[in-house]
């Protein structure tokens, strides 16, 4: 058992603690929020994670897993402290680092011992080095340590299984001691670990996310070429996938991607090259084609009700950027839904989960409990949000409920459009063949 300190509870660093925990390691977790902090002692998680409130239930239970606002106590007799923060993007894209400066610090002005500080939260290259001088100059008095970068992959939705069943663990230290114990905290997870530097790490972090988010872009540059020529985007996405230099993952198209990750991370690494004087172009129309979906998609519904939503009530099926999560950071649905009010049009939303969340950042939608009260009157409905639930709705029963000629404007490609228009939908996807077969 080791003990471990987790600075921050947002999502890295609570669900890293828990999973640490489980593991059966002793962690003490600290935040700054003294509200989150006392929720957590009572069993309020502050995010939605499928399964988290069990794990963290179980753990604390078992007295491996804590929650503190003290740097005192929660860095007594810890070999490991993860910073786990926040870095927001700035104005420009470049990472706000000032809760990692304020978390390094708070370290430095409180360890008694010899610590390994493991920075998890995503950072700019050079953000190690960075960190190291900050202790340094913050110590009381000297005491040994080292930095070690552990980028997270966790992705919303699935964090547990990503962090028991990781594709690979990533480490960069100057210190290769250091890195090493860190890999021991991660050998019980039987994944490939790879230790390199500390800057080398840093990118692979950003490199991996950008990557990702490219992938996603250019399917849905490929999606609007398909509908230009009247192919099927998602049958392309099948046959592509089967390519094992591409694989299947990441080929949906849809609305783009949104949420605390791919934004912040592609803006950022764009930043980064700006700074250095390189121009980051494919970075740069990555950024470009995902933000132009959501204009698309206003676009197009407009087009599918004649040409103005002026007077007219639509439905947004889904508000968080992703299933399996009430995360509304950066969701396309945000930017749906201010334009289609701003063009005159009432608008209406449903979420499993993300909606407490929601009313406050969209003032001006109507929130529903439910899927069918929400459709009843509307002129059109939105899938913004790939939901199950929204898989197995009864869509005669919501044309029943719908105006005259209802639309449906399928945003993640759930439905098959040939038995929606059968159903008497004007149905239109994303990349399905509309202006060619019309399949």
């Amino acid at each position: 058992m080791k003990q471990i300190c987790v600075v921050g509870v947002g999502y890295v660093g609570l669900v890293s603690g828990a999973c640490f925990a489980d593991l059966g390691n002793r962690v003490i977790a600290l935040d700054i929020d003294e509200k989150r902090v006392e929720n957590l002692n009572k069993g309020i998680m502050p995010i939605y994670e499928p399964g988290l409130d069990e794990l963290v239930e179980r753990n604390v239970k078992a007295g491996r897993l804590s929650f503190t606002t003290s740097y005192e106590e929660a860095l007594k007799g810890a070999e490991f402290a993860f910073i786990a923060v926040g870095t927001p993007s700035g104005v420009d894209g470049d990472a706000d680092l000032q809760y990692v400066a304020s978390a390094a610090r708070a370290v430095a002005e409180n360890m008694t011992d010899e610590l390994i500080l493991i920075n998890k939260s995503t950072v700019p290259v050079g953000t190690g080095d960075w960190v190291a001088n900050i202790v340094k100059e913050a110590q009381v008095e000297p005491i040994g340590f080292s930095v070690v970068s552990c980028p997270e992959f966790l992705r919303e939705g699935s964090a547990i299984t990503d962090f028991m069943n990781p594709h690979r663990t990533v480490l960069g230290s100057q210190d290769v001691e250091a890195a090493e114990k860190v890999a021991h905290l991660h050998l019980p997870l039987r994944a490939p670990i790879v230790i390199t530097n500390l800057r080398t790490a840093e990118m692979i972090k950003y490199a991996s996310n950008a990557f990702l988010a490219t992938k996603i872009s250019f399917i849905n540059e490929v999606a609007d070429i398909c509908e230009a020529l009247g192919a099927d985007v998602k049958e392309v996405a099948v046959g592509m996938g089967y390519d094992k230099r591409i694989g299947p993952m990441f080929l949906d198209a849809g609305l783009g991607w949104g949420g605390s990750c791919f934004p912040k991370d592609v803006k950022a690494l764009a930043f980064m090259a700006e700074e250095k004087g390189l121009d980051p172009k494919i970075l740069n129309k990555t950024l470009d084609v995902n933000y132009i979906r959501r204009d698309m998609v206003v676009e197009r519904t407009t087009e599918m009700l004649g040409g103005n939503v002026k007077g007219k009530t639509i439905g947004l099926l889904g508000l968080a950027f992703k299933p399996n999560t009430d995360d509304m950071r950066d969701a396309p649905s945000i930017d749906i839904a201010n334009a289609l009010n701003t063009a005159g049009a009432s608008v209406r939303g449903y979420d499993p989960v993300s909606m407490d969340v929601a009313r406050d950042m969209l003032p001006a939608v109507e929130m529903y409990d439910d899927p069918y009260s929400m459709a009843k009157d509307c002129d059109a409905l939105v899938v913004v949000t790939e939901w199950n639930e929204f898989k197995q709705l009864s869509l005669k029963k919501l044309k029943g409920l719908m105006k005259k000629k209802p639309v449906i404007f399928d945003g993640r490609n759930i439905y098959d459009p040939a038995h929606v228009r059968e159903l008497g939908f004007n149905y239109r996807g994303m990349g399905r063949g509309f202006n060619g077969t019309g399949i």
